[in-house]
Formats: structure tokens, sequence, C-alpha cells
């Protein structure tokens, strides 16, 4: 088969690798790829959000099977678009991605369903949103997360700890162009404590299909300090995440989500991403995602042993599988630019790729060629280099063994990943 990957970061990087896996992948475009991804396959110049040149394209050059990776492609509606040029695709539709690019939706969705998340309020008026939250009286010991409702890049959630803050932040994604027209209406709710965990499935709309937990490092720097980030780091499987949990979730929230969406008119096809939090009173759900997440697929996929393109075929038809995934275990760890998530440079050479042992995989994320084939960085996330082992702490040990190998100007990275949860590295 001829297959067509969309998107460009690291996530996409670690599909593609494992496509290419496959008996049945023939051949692997990617668009629009990345340097990581050239190497596994051929790098079409369409942007992931271009839906009708992707379709044009794809209709054009034989391609038999579409797999879309990422958010603003799946809430645009490629595969929707895909599906009505004739066109197999691996991915939720618009109206059931809208589980993630729309947090008033999925938290509505919750509420009618009786789905465990934090209590909650939703604002389209700015005025009465900071009344709320100035009623609310936030403090550090009680503080409010305000988040904005469209896609935001995975930093749509501010966590705010006064009157004024909730004011200065609700203002500048109401009013503001903090987050474009993601941010004109927002969810107000109380923060959870606990401890933080994923869990992806796949579904093919009424069966579901748990991967191994993980746990990202948001933060950007060690000691979670720092502003939030798309991920710096990922450890799975998580160490406090017990079969007991695992059940419970699958009971609570997993199988009820997804009838839910069946229920709805919005049966969910692809990978379904439950960002959970381990409360006292139970895990609740954070937010959902509509794919896998970036940097958790980087983690996850090396973990799986089955043939990831005949497992998304076999779901996509709605034929029973088994997913079948290593005991062992995977760290994950972000090469990250100076000064993200800010402001950073690129366009800095990469070196000491080449000095990696051959177990440790490194999956491109925001990475290009220059005109005379050097290896450059290109984003903010730049790498992320993986390990699978027996154990985390080996798996751990053995990235931060070798991690300084790799370098470009300005190169940062958390050194506590895993830390939190337990693991002596």
């Amino acid at each position: 088969m001829n297959i067509l990957l969309v998107g460009g970061g690291g996530r996409e990087h670690a599909l593609a690798w494992k496509l290419t896996q496959s008996k049945r992948c023939t051949k692997l475009y990617c668009a629009p790829g990345n340097a990581g991804m050239a190497r596994l396959g051929e790098c079409v110049p369409i942007k992931a959000t271009d839906v009708d040149a992707l379709v044009a394209w794809a209709s054009q050059n034989g391609i038999e099977y579409v797999v879309v990776a990422s958010d603003d492609p799946l809430a645009l509606g490629l595969v929707d678009a895909c599906q009505a040029a004739g066109l197999r695709a691996f991915g939720p539709t618009k109206a059931a991605a809208e589980i993630e690019w729309s947090k008033i939706f999925a938290k509505n969705l919750m509420k009618k369903y009786g789905i465990p998340t934090a209590a909650y309020e939703v604002f389209t008026d700015c005025d009465a949103a900071v009344a709320y939250a100035a009623a609310q009286a936030p403090s550090p010991e009680k503080p409010l997360v305000i988040k904005a409702d469209g896609l935001a890049v995975g930093k749509g959630a501010v966590i705010v700890h006064s009157a004024e803050a909730a004011e200065d932040t609700l203002r500048g994604m109401m009013e503001g162009e903090r987050f474009g027209g993601a941010g004109k209406q927002v969810v107000i709710e109380e923060y959870m404590t606990g401890r933080e965990v994923t869990a992806l499935c796949f579904t093919d709309g009424k069966t579901v299909y748990p991967m191994p937990a993980s746990r990202d490092h948001k933060r950007a720097l060690d000691g979670d300090e720092g502003l939030n980030t798309g991920g710096m780091g990922v450890i799975t499987p998580v160490p406090d995440y017990t079969p007991e949990l695992a059940e419970r979730c699958m009971r609570e929230i997993f199988r009820p989500t997804v009838d839910a969406m069946r229920s709805e008119g919005r049966p969910f096809c692809g990978v379904l991403y439950f960002e959970l939090m381990l409360t006292a009173d139970g895990p609740k759900v954070i937010e959902y995602n509509a794919r896998f997440g970036d940097p958790e697929a980087q983690a996850l996929l090396p973990l799986l042993e089955s043939d990831l393109l005949e497992l998304v075929i076999a779901i996509g038809e709605g034929t029973p599988v088994t997913p079948v995934w290593s005991d062992g275990a995977c760290a994950c760890v972000v090469l990250a630019s100076g000064g993200y998530p800010g402001g950073y440079r690129t366009g800095l050479p990469i070196t000491g790729l080449d000095a990696l042992p051959p177990d440790i995989l490194p999956f491109h994320a925001g990475t290009a060629f220059d005109k005379d084939g050097n290896l450059m960085t290109n984003g903010g996330r730049v790498l992320a280099l993986c390990a699978v082992k027996k154990t985390l702490s080996e798996a751990l040990r053995h990235v931060y063994a070798h991690i300084d190998a790799v370098r470009f100007d300005g190169a940062f990275y958390r050194r506590d990943i895993g830390k939190s949860s337990g693991v002596i590295v």
C-alpha cells in the first residue's frame, strides 16, 4: 500500500518509523514531514492544514490509505474530505474530533453522561467571566483553571492564583489575540489536585483497546518549574497506574466516553487520548485529545509489537483486533531550543546524532535540511530521544548517558524525567 501520513512533528516521525516496518507498506509519503521523516519516505510540500490540496494530491498519486496524525487537520475535517473523495483514512471525523477542538463540547458531554471531571462554567462574555472568577476568590491555596475553548497548541490552559491574574488572562484570551479565535469562549473550572496520567486508546467507535499508560512532563524546567510546553518528556508504563485503577478508568471513563460519542451520533474511530487526574475522589478527566499525543507517541510506539498499519486498517473497518504490547518500559526525553516555549532561534546546525548507540531512537520534531543537506533546527522541540529497556530506571539512565552527544546552540532538556513518579535514575 502507498500511505500518506499527514503532519510534520515528533509524533509523526514515530508513526512513520512504525508504519514503514509494516510488510504492507510499499511507500510512505509525508506531508509536510521533517528531516527525520525524509529518511523513511518522500516528503510532500503541502501544509497539514491544506485539506483541499492534500485530498487532491492523494487522489492523483495512488494513495491507498491516509493517516491523519495531528489536531488541526482533524478539526478542519480532513478525514471527512478523504472519505468524500473515496480515500480510506484513519482518524476521527470533524464531528467526532470536536471532543478535542472544543473544550466546551467536551465538558458538556462529560456532564451529560456522568463522566467524572472538574466542576466548571462556560463563558462567552468577558466581563461576566471576570466577575465570576473574582467571586471565586482564587488564591495560591485555591487556584482556578481558565481554558480556551479551541485548539491552542497545548498551551490553552492557564492556572491563576488571584482575581487580578484571572482578569489579565481572561481579557488576553477573550478580548486580545492570545489564542486568536480559540480563546473567544472559555471554560473556568476548579483546580484538581493529584497525579496526572495519560491513557490512550485505539477505538473503532464501539470497542476500546487501551495502550499502556504514560506520564508527560509539561513544564519546561526541572522540578515542574517554568512555562507549560507541548511536553518535555514521557515515561511509560506509569508505576502508580495499577491494574485496578486501569479497570476503574475503563468502567467509569473510557467506555462511557466512547458510548457517549456514539449516542451523540458522532462515533469516534481512531486514537482517543484521555488526560486524567488521579484525585482523592478517583480518576477524573482533565481533557480529551482526538489523536496520539506528542511526545506520548514517541514513547508508546516503540513498545507496540503489532503491525501498526494492519492495526489501524482493522480499527477503521471495525474488525476485532488484539494489539500486542511489550512488557518493557520506554523513556523519552525532549531536546529543545533555548527560549522554548517562548522565542527561540532556528537554523542552527545539529551534530552528534551519529554518535548515538543504535538502541536509542532519535525522533525528529523541529528539524530540517538546509540547501546543502545539513541537519538544522526548525522548531522549539527539536528531538525526542527514546530508549526501551526492561525497567524505567534502565531506560532513563540509558537516554541520559548519551543525550549530551547531540548538540546545537542553546539546546536544553529536563534532567528529572520520571523523578516525580518515584523512578530512580
